[in-house]
């Protein structure tokens, strides 16, 4: 019988100003070499727990009851000055974005060298010296003194990730916490990062805790699977048994959302939100968006019921589910449109910068009502190419042109009706609404400056702009604060088709967001597409969300357009083998994804 090295026993976590409970009375083990990941959507606890593993709690938040334990120690019950020791030595943390956990004012050597001269003071610096260049060889990065003399920002977002990874494991922890550490990045760094994690994880028999809101993520690296939701466990269990044969209707429901590589499939988000703590409903907190609900599941909390093979549930439906498929029928594949004259025809593209080629002869057409996704690994061109079409990059060379007419490089030399006709989406919601202003101006000042609105008719253009995206128009009077990662990217896709633009431009608008939201907005620029007419050029590094939204796909490999074609042909028979490379890496919930580390990757630059 394998010993559980952690042991979180009946976690609550609260808002002590508000009585309010983050976190229910959790429960789980974690084994030595085990990875246990931790699902859910935005806003269920998933962070919190995470935090509560070093003994720590938010800003406003307690660890009000419960135990952690490592290795026997309950450190919920220890002093601040040994949880110091501890944090980094016995227990490690990789947080979700590297470019903020990093800092930007030390060289790359001088931050690691840190934490072994906290924890270890006694070692000499050649020893010192020796087990950084072990650690970093173990990751995969350069060992030179030139590279550990870099900043952060010298280094891509990929090795910035595998730098904080050696950081967690450089004082050979019990117990390594990752959250979230592959979103934002592609399908290629993500696949090497899940496959370094495993292999670290068993070479040094350290127990992680995986938190991450991609379930494909969650299937190619996880041992076992908990499933939270409003601060509570709902379902846990063996991977397989979680993934491919859940019975709790929200364990069902995320993995609806979720797209599928090899099947174009309906994404279906949850109806609703997430109940924020303090505003969780009686009876089971799922039940105002569950399916089964009845008056019992109203009125009664369920309670966790012991299923076989170490599968628990929190449901009073659970026998309804057992056997019943969990994925939506497949339909079928988009297929490519054809116009008298493309919508977009751009022809020659190329920028440099001092010897650095960013994009060669790039040349493509988009039709009206079709979209069109652009893919391919972090730097090689996707957003300087999106944003040259947008005029927020010059190019060096080349011609656009846009429903016929010429599409002259930079926005400034552009017509008010060609800014208007193109509209551009950012990857990252939180950033692209200023967060002075409110919903109403956001939406109303494009109108008013774009199209020449008066106020009261820019007011009801923003109102049906608001029910076109599926958001209530008592939104205009909040704040971007006030909405969630979902609402404000709708809200932003919002603001771009209040223009009435011809060619809509989406920049990863999917990457931080949960699977249900990411289902919602996914549909929503699918019926946008098909009701409007519009061009859509989508970027991401998401072919399962390839499969589901775009006609054609065009494979960029360092600024070059290596692969274009129908998607569904591209995916299942690559021609080039970068296109297979990235179509490989890719993850998915079925049971034929292999182990990352099998994998063929292109050689990443130095």
């Amino acid at each position: 019988m394998t010993t559980s090295l952690v042991r979180v026993s009946d976690l609550s976590i609260d808002l002590p100003l508000s009585g309010s409970e983050v976190v229910q009375e959790v429960s789980f083990t974690v084994a030595e070499g085990e990875i246990l990941g931790v699902v859910g959507e935005s806003g269920s606890g998933k962070t919190s727990i995470g935090l509560a593993l070093l003994g720590f709690a938010r800003d406003g938040a307690r660890l009000a009851a419960g135990s952690v334990s490592i290795d026997g120690v309950n450190l919920l019950a220890l002093p601040q000055e040994r949880l110091r020791e501890l944090r980094g030595a016995t227990v490690a943390y990789v947080a979700q974005d590297p470019g903020t956990a990093l800092n930007p004012a030390l060289r790359l050597g001088d931050q690691l060298g840190e934490l072994i001269r906290a924890h270890d003071p006694g070692r000499t610096r050649l020893e010192a010296a020796a087990r950084l260049g072990q650690m970093m060889d173990e990751v995969g990065l350069p060992t030179d003194p030139a590279f550990l003399r870099r900043f952060p920002h010298q280094v891509s977002g990929g090795q910035q990730q595998r730098v904080c990874i050696a950081m967690a494991f450089l004082m050979d922890p019990r117990v390594v916490v990752l959250d979230e550490p592959t979103t934002g990045l592609d399908v290629v760094t993500q696949a090497r990062v899940l496959a370094l994690v495993r292999r670290m994880c068993t070479e040094h028999a350290v127990a992680a805790i995986y938190i991450s809101h991609d379930l494909a993520v969650v299937a190619a690296i996880a041992d076992r699977v908990v499933v939270l939701y409003a601060g509570e466990v709902v379902e846990s269990g063996p991977r397989a048994t979680v993934l491919q044969a859940p019975r709790h209707p929200y364990s069902r429901a995320l993995l609806r959302a979720v797209p599928d590589l090899e099947h174009r499939r309906h994404l279906e988000s949850i109806p609703g939100g997430a109940p924020a703590p303090g505003r969780r409903p009686g009876g089971c907190s799922f039940h105002p968006r569950c399916p089964l609900a009845d008056d019992r599941c109203v009125s009664t909390p369920p309670r966790l019921l012991e299923l076989d093979d170490a599968h628990q549930v929190r449901c009073h439906h659970a026998d309804r589910t057992a056997g019943v498929a969990v994925a939506p029928p497949v339909l079928p594949d988009l297929s490519t449109r054809q116009s008298a004259a493309p919508a977009l025809s751009v022809s020659g593209l190329a920028i440099a910068y001092a010897n650095q080629v960013v994009l060669s002869d790039i040349g493509f057409e988009v039709s009206s009502g079709e979209c069109l996704a652009i893919v391919g690994e972090s730097g090689s061109g996707k957003t300087t190419l999106s944003r040259t079409i947008a005029g927020l990059v010059t190019p060096g060379a080349g011609t656009m042109t846009l429903n016929g007419q010429p599409l002259p490089a930079g926005v400034r030399r552009r017509s008010q009706d060609a800014r208007r006709a193109v509209q551009y989406v950012f990857q990252n919601p939180y950033a692209s609404l200023n967060p002075r202003k409110s919903i109403l101006d956001i939406l109303t000042q494009p109108l008013r400056v774009l199209r020449s609105l008066g106020r009261e008719e820019a007011r009801h253009e923003a109102e049906r702009a608001l029910a076109r995206v599926g958001l209530s128009t008592e939104l205009l009077r909040r704040y971007p604060a006030e909405l969630s990662g979902g609402e404000r990217q709708r809200v932003a896709i919002a603001r771009a088709v209040a223009c009435r633009p011809s060619l809509l431009i989406c920049d990863e608008v999917t990457s931080a967001l949960d699977v249900s939201a990411q289902a919602a907005v996914v549909e929503l620029l699918r019926q946008l597409v098909d009701e409007l007419g519009l061009s859509l050029i989508f970027v991401t590094h998401d072919l399962a969300l390839v499969r589901a939204l775009a006609e054609r796909t065009a494979v960029l490999q360092a600024g070059r357009i290596v692969e274009i074609g129908q998607t569904a042909s591209l995916i299942s028979d690559p021609q080039h083998d970068y296109a297979r490379s990235l179509i490989g890496a890719s993850p998915s919930l079925t049971p034929s994804y292999a182990d990352p580390d099998s994998h063929s990757y292109p050689k990443e630059a130095p």
